[in-house]
């Protein structure tokens, strides 16, 4: 094996990059899994004995990747095995996973710590590549060990100061120079000695052991905050109950909350094309602002009103409903006919029918008229939009209507791909397999909102057409169909956000190929999306509900990798929700387990480095709600993932009247204490 270092400096921290070159005979299980894994996402307390003629010891806090796998895959391992799996040993204890194999003398680390003011410093590097030389290791945090013969010794500054300079060498030179200066760091054979790498189960932060990091806490603020009346014969927008909604924002900055989030209403800024009436957000977003408060603005591009928990009818702007009158089939369709008017098809996102323009253009124009508006805010005040993708402004499909009666839980719901536009689209995706009678529609035996899915013949988990040749295709074009959509609208948004005068902030510095030091901004608010907790069902294995909703996941597929790499690319952060769940708390003949649909999201979200935040579908504020809630942000143990952030639905009369209880889970969200 050979490990060539590339070292830089970047934000005057050590960044330690390394290239794996393996011989033919070395490729196998490790190559395959390696090519999909990040090794960056390693914690940050590490330490390394040995000696000279002993074997060397790597002990290093790990992250587990693999989801539903009882044992640490080759990934987890990527910068400490660099083997095949074949050469590891496994003992488990209590609290402690030991990894026994072989590893190269000298190799180098990289990490991305839990605390966002840690991310993406760099652990440093272990070598004994002197042939007489003791084994050292050099890193940036005061935790980091170098023991030898049973003897416990601190970094020295020195030894940093050491690794700083031969940095700021490798800068100063030419690249052929810098190419001849790191061939004296890597290894010339393939030399290895024996180690064990022990993962500890136990949560930590920075090496701490016992304690965490808190996870910011938003809270969402009440529908209807902003609202439209008719005053001299004009409509106008306002605040809604304004000395109240102080008050409570008073309340909430004196708690400890870090922010919270506003529906912008596209029904009720965009009251005439491209003509958009900020007025009452601006005053709104001052308020906040006053209160040291920041805000998650989410651009709602549905209606409000067909959803649980939604308390007001908000509808979507008159002149697209006149447009939709004239054409219903812009709006999503089920096999009966039956039109959903909570928000527009993606079969029509192209297609310019909306006096010229198109949804893509309409939303775009939209959230550049809110970012020309509000842009001074952005990064102090406002820290992300929230692009909505769909009903209740989640990435899905209306596959359970529950406002107009069609639906009830645990029903698997109904596809919705039934208007002109996506089966058009559905007819030349299955001409193009040579299918042509597979795009006449949806799947003629997939029963109605209600059935059970062992009723159906499509559902069935024994024999149903999920699991055959027609199900994969149609399954693979419709859940594909709702990831275009959702890249469409973030390139529009980004878009919009990255045009010339908007604020925009340093996020990183890299030294080019040429020596050349890179500075990288990125615009100072940050996109965000939501995906919906389908969780019944979960625990069959056609997972029915989320087919019908658009997450082609099974038992034995995982559906929502596709959507991760998605959110990568755009470099969103990611809104999921029933983070308050428990599966004993829903009936069984539902199969439902909105515990193991959140492992997946957040094991799903980890492995593509997406940043994930919850939410809670329900306003409960019992124990059980408020434990789990804690349990889903922080997780069991320093290997498994965790969120980013938590949204709690809603500001109201209800969580006033249930104060101490929000107290002290806000307590325990700050890592004071647990409930």
């Amino acid at each position: 094996m050979r490990v060539t270092s590339n070292l830089a400096r970047s934000n005057q921290n050590m960044v330690v990059q390394v290239r794996l070159e393996y011989p033919r005979s070395s490729s196998g299980s490790f190559s395959r899994s390696f090519s999909g894994c990040n090794p960056s996402r390693l914690d940050t307390q590490s330490c390394c004995s040995c000696s000279r003629n002993s074997p060397s010891e790597l002990s290093l806090p790990l992250r587990r990747h693999c989801y539903r796998t009882e044992l640490l895959c080759e990934k987890s391992l990527a910068c400490i095995s660099l083997l095949p799996t074949k050469h590891m040993e496994r003992t488990r204890s209590r609290n402690l996973c030991k990894h026994k194999g072989k590893l190269p003398v000298s190799f180098s680390v990289r990490a991305a710590a839990s605390a966002p003011s840690l991310q993406n410093l760099p652990i440093g590097t272990f070598s004994k590549s002197q042939p007489a030389g003791r084994p050292v290791w050099t890193g940036r945090f005061q935790e980091h060990h170098a023991r030898g013969s049973g003897v416990t010794h601190r970094v020295s500054a020195a030894a940093e100061a050491v690794a700083s300079q031969r940095i700021d060498e490798l800068q100063r030179l030419s690249g052929h120079e810098r190419s001849g200066l790191q061939a004296q760091i890597r290894p010339k054979q393939d030399d290895f000695s024996d180690v064990s790498a022990t993962e500890s189960l136990e949560d930590s932060e920075c090496g701490q052991p016992g304690t965490r990091a808190g996870v910011p806490v938003f809270v969402m603020l009440p529908l209807d905050t902003v609202w439209v009346i008719e005053k001299d014969g004009s409509l106008v927008s306002q605040i809604k109950r304004e000395q109240s909604l102080e008050r409570g924002l008073e309340t909430l900055r004196k708690a400890g909350v870090e922010g919270v989030m506003v529906d912008v209403w596209w029904g009720l800024t965009e009251r005439d094309p491209q003509e958009y009436d900020f007025s009452a957000y601006e005053k709104l977003f001052e308020k906040i602002r006053g209160k040291d408060l920041k805000v998650q603005a989410v651009m709602s591009f549905h209606a409000a009103g067909g959803n649980v928990g939604d308390t007001c009818q908000v509808p979507l702007p008159q002149w697209v409903m006149e447009v939709g009158a004239e054409d219903p089939d812009i709006w999503y369709t089920d096999s009966n006919g039956v039109r959903n008017h909570e928000c527009l098809s993606l079969g029509c996102d192209e297609l310019p029918i909306f006096h010229g323009r198109t949804p893509v253009q309409i939303y775009r124009d939209f959230i550049a008229a809110f970012s020309d508006k509000f842009h001074s805010l952005f990064g102090e005040c406002i820290t992300e939009i929230t692009v909505g993708l769909g009903p209740a402004g989640e990435l899905r499909y209306p596959s359970y209507p529950e406002g107009d009666g069609r639906w009830r839980f645990p029903g698997v719901g109904q596809f919705q791909c039934y208007d002109k536009y996506m089966l058009a689209d559905l007819k030349q995706a299955a001409e193009a397999r040579g299918h042509p009678e597979w795009g006449l529609g949806g799947p003629h035996d997939a029963g109605h909102y209600n059935s059970k899915a062992w009723e159906t013949g499509f559902f069935n988990s024994d024999s149903g057409n999920w699991n055959t040749a027609y199900g994969h295709f149609f399954l693979s074009w419709y859940s594909g169909m709702l990831i275009k959509h959702a890249d469409r609208i973030l390139t529009a948004a980004a878009t919009a956000m990255n045009r010339p005068g908007m604020k925009r902030v340093h996020a990183s510095t890299r030294v080019s190929d040429d020596g050349h030091m890179v500075y990288e901004f990125q615009p100072a608010c940050c996109l965000g999306a939501k995906l919906a907790g389908v969780h019944w069902w979960f625990k069959s294995v056609s997972h029915a509900a989320e087919l019908t909703a658009g997450y082609y996941n099974t038992r034995y597929r995982c559906g929502y990798h596709d959507f991760m790499y998605m959110a990568k690319q755009h470099g969103i952060r990611l809104h999921f929700t029933c983070v308050e769940m428990r599966d004993c708390e829903h009936p069984h003949d539902g199969r439902c387990s909105p515990e193991g649909l959140l492992e997946q999201m957040i094991e799903a979200a980890d492995l593509m480095d997406v940043p994930l935040a919850g939410e809670n579908a329900l306003q409960r504020y019992d124990y059980h709600a408020f434990q789990r809630i804690t349990h889903s942000a922080f997780g069991q143990s320093a290997s498994a993932g965790r969120l980013v952030q938590v949204t709690f639905l809603r500001m109201g009369d209800l969580m006033f009247d249930n104060w101490s209880a929000f107290l002290q889970f806000l307590s325990s969200m700050r890592g004071d204490q647990s409930i």
